[in-house]
């Protein structure tokens, strides 16, 4: 019988967030793919980043991914370790991403598929789904997606939260809204087995869910039916991974994570993201004892790329001599582009800067929190140059912490926290300066 190992394509770094003790990839080449799939885990991600990509490169990166997956599983087959995937999408909560790009890629090379399923619940970050509506809370009201700020993304915009609409959107009426099956509150916490069991060519599911439980129903269903054979992929937010990969709670809890910062010293603050939650929460951030606001005026990112680096590099450095915690941010004002691909290009030069900062950060600091999907990704794959790290767990719902390999040639064990954009109350960035400096 064939092993199982749940394998996620993660658009930025944020899918781990309801998960631990995992593997995240910044490489897909066959061999550190064939290590992650005999890993001991039951799930790991290939960090893609491409949500931070135009779709023409999205679709190369995935097509990458996915021909280097196939390699990996027919080697281990080959040596009689045969592993079928369950295949995840993972993307935004508030339905952002190259959608239905990423899913057509890896149906085109792994497939074929019975059904692919949006699941774009998020429980952590107030994300639900309700009659196929996908809403946001909003203090403590349900506001459909379409009605926020994520619905005007100038990439990724969309003008309906009801999943079918936006599917028939999105595929440019290739999947018309009538031809999506919905799987309603009511269904999930039923039976729908045999709906399963019914579904043939890639046939398109939404699915609703208010809480964990709804998905822990689903997902245990979905498995059953895939162990006889059948076989779905997803798009889905982090909290149906929660359900599919069912592991026990985080061996360090949210409060205690202050144990793994490198001898209790001061650490550095990354501020990538520019979503209106994020300008609040790094407000109440800088009001926190101990931290120094150091701000990256992108305006000078082209003209004096150097002197700005070196500038903020002295600062950092400084900060750091004084044991406290520099907070790097970049100006906040919003600017405007001409096309899709000058942003791109204007956000590559942005996160190229910040990764000569990480790159070059005090050696000795204690711990660092990234902010932001894209940001993370990059300090990830590009600052700190990772080809693997693991999931620790949980500094706040929503907000993993990895930790940097003993071998690491600069950082070794450094804690870093991995906190999306769009997660969190006002206080939560605070909440994790306070919890990693054990503050009471």
């Amino acid at each position: 019988m064939a092993a199982t190992k749940i394998v996620v394509l993660d658009d930025d770094p944020t899918g781990s967030q309801t998960v631990h003790s995992c593997l995240l990839l910044t490489r897909w080449d066959k061999a550190t793919l064939t290590e992650a799939l005999q890993d001991d885990a039951p799930l790991f991600f290939v960090l893609t980043n491409t949500r931070g990509m135009s779709a023409e490169h999205a679709a190369l990166v995935t097509h990458e991914v996915c021909v280097n997956l196939r390699a990996a599983l027919d080697h281990l087959a080959g040596q009689g370790q045969v592993i079928e995937p369950i295949l995840v999408s993972r993307s935004d909560s508030t339905l952002r991403g190259h959608y239905p790009l990423e899913t057509d890629v890896i149906a085109d090379v792994l497939g074929p598929f019975d059904a692919h399923f949006l699941v774009p619940a998020f429980f952590e970050g107030g994300r639900i789904t309700r009659d196929s509506i996908h809403y946001l809370i909003a203090d403590g009201k349900p506001v459909p997606t379409h009605e926020t700020e994520f619905a005007k993304d100038s990439v990724f915009g969309y003008s309906t939260s009801y999943l079918p609409d936006y599917v028939e959107e999105k595929t440019a009426a290739r999947i018309p809204a009538d031809h999506v099956e919905r799987f309603l509150l009511d269904d999930i916490r039923g039976d729908v087995s045999q709906r399963l069991r019914k579904l043939r060519d890639n046939a398109c599911g939404v699915v609703d869910a208010e809480e964990q439980g709804d998905l822990d129903r689903f997902a245990a269903q979905v498995q059953d039916v895939a162990a006889d054979g059948r076989r779905f992929l997803f798009r889905s937010a982090a909290s149906l991974l929660t359900s599919l990969a069912r592991l026990p709670p985080q061996p360090v809890g949210a409060e205690q994570m202050a144990k793994y910062v490198r001898d209790g010293r001061a650490g550095v603050v990354i501020v990538g993201s520019h979503v209106k939650k994020t300008t609040i929460q790094l407000t109440a951030l800088l009001e926190q004892a101990g931290t120094v606001a150091i701000e990256v005026d992108v305006e000078r990112v082209s003209a004096d790329r150097e002197a700005l680096l070196q500038e903020t590099l002295a600062a950092v450095t400084q900060a750091h001599e004084k044991d406290q915690t520099p907070v790097v941010f970049t100006s906040r004002s919003e600017k405007t582009f001409t096309s899709q691909q000058a942003r791109l290009a204007f956000g590559e030069q942005v996160s190229a800067l910040l990764m000569d900062v990480v790159r070059n950060l005090p050696r000795r600091i204690g711990f660092l929190i990234s902010k932001g999907g894209i940001t993370s990704n990059d300090v990830l794959s590009d600052g700190l140059a990772l080809r693997t790290s693991r999931v620790a767990g949980q500094i706040l719902a929503g907000c993993s912490v990895v930790c940097c390999p003993r071998e690491h040639p600069r950082y070794a064990g450094l804690p870093v926290v991995i906190f999306p954009g769009n997660v969190g109350d006002e206080q939560a960035l605070a909440t994790v300066f306070k919890r990693l400096t054990a503050v009471a």
